[in-house]
């Protein structure tokens, strides 16, 4: 029982509002197209000159303006509706950290028609896409997401960049495995003229990382390797090894592959840095973590979110004497940093 004054543990606007949550995905999907957050700005508008300005009925754009006010995509006082400076950050495409791009990939066929008989792939274990889901061979679902996830890795590249190479003034050996955009290495190389960088991918995704390369003027000092990241050479002497957004695909099993042949390629006192959507102890929190896991449900065999409990076990089941977590505020992912022991042969 709850008392008058606690919010109940269920409630009939939670069902509702949940079994009718593709509402809101619909409409902040459509807000995107027809341009509501440009025409909106911080500055506001009316109604009316947001249907003009997206080229939209008035009744459309009055009952989405509305409705994404109610979900926290748009605030508005009395006929004016506006984002404000968070929101903005996120929403207008000229903002460094924009979200809008990355529907091209979350809400793309495939991925949604991972969860179509969701209950079946729970029943069996097995995913419903075709072959092993995202992590088969040179699935070409990766150039869309190197593509549509770039610009939401700008702010985490930056700050794992800043851990993996403080001092930024001497030589330094890099890997980036899996690698996609290329960004995380691609930072590291952007803050030190001294560092060596080498991205690992399928060859179809390392085009995109070697446009980006190209547009940041890096291309002389990157080296592009393509490979499965379970056989393809990670070389040797590495500095740093950067798995960003990586293990989650994988059971555990398949992370300490990883993790073994991360730690033969790392030189003595070489540091592995794990970026990822960590979740907390009781592992139904934080809810993006959680939710995260549910992607890995529907569209890998084996993947799923890890709290770094699970995250130290495997490392140090894998060689690694030092394991510590680390928060990247105001991003939302967690960085893991493993040391390769100086005094291990």
């Amino acid at each position: 029982m709850t008392s008058q004054n606690q919010a109940p543990d269920f409630s009939y606007d939670l069902f509702y509002t949940t079994v009718n949550a593709y509402y809101r995905t619909a409409a902040v999907k459509a807000a995107i197209q027809l341009g509501v957050f440009d025409a909106v700005g911080e500055d506001g508008k009316t109604l009316a000159e947001i249907a003009q300005v997206c080229r939209a009925s008035p009744r459309g754009i009055r009952i989405l303006c509305r409705f994404l006010v109610s979900i926290g995509f748009l605030k508005n006082a009395g006929e004016l509706f506006f984002m404000t400076r968070e929101m903005a950050l996120y929403l207008d495409k000229k903002a460094p950290g924009y979200l809008g791009g990355s529907i091209d990939f979350l809400l793309s066929p495939y991925i949604m028609d991972a969860f179509k008989d969701l209950a079946s792939v729970v029943r069996t274990g097995r995913v419903t896409l075709p072959d092993a889901g995202v992590v088969s061979p040179s699935h070409p679902q990766w150039v869309q997401f190197a593509r549509a996830m770039a610009p939401t890795m700008q702010l985490p590249s930056l700050l794992v960049a800043e851990l993996a190479d403080r001092q930024a003034n001497q030589p330094i050996k890099v890997l980036d495995v899996a690698a996609g955009h290329g960004l995380f290495g691609l930072a590291i190389a952007r803050r030190n003229p001294k560092a060596r960088v080498t991205l690992i991918d399928w060859e179809s995704v390392l085009q995109v990382a070697r446009e980006n390369a190209a547009k940041a003027g890096l291309l002389e000092r990157v080296e592009f390797r393509s490979g499965d990241a379970f056989t393809v050479d990670f070389g040797e002497e590495h500095d740093v090894i950067v798995l960003a957004n990586f293990l989650h695909h994988f059971d555990e099993e398949g992370c300490e592959k990883i993790l073994k042949k991360a730690h033969t390629a790392l030189k003595e006192g070489g540091r592995v840095l794990t970026c990822e959507f960590i979740a907390n102890e009781d592992r139904t929190s934080p809810s993006l973590a959680v939710m995260f896991s549910m992607m890995m449900l529907g569209t890998t065999p084996s993947g799923e979110t890890y709290a770094y409990s699970d995250l130290e076990r495997m490392f140090k089941r894998t060689g690694y004497n030092h394991v510590e977590l680390r928060a990247i505020p105001p991003a939302m992912e967690k960085v893991v940093i493993s040391t390769k022991s100086k005094a291990q042969h």
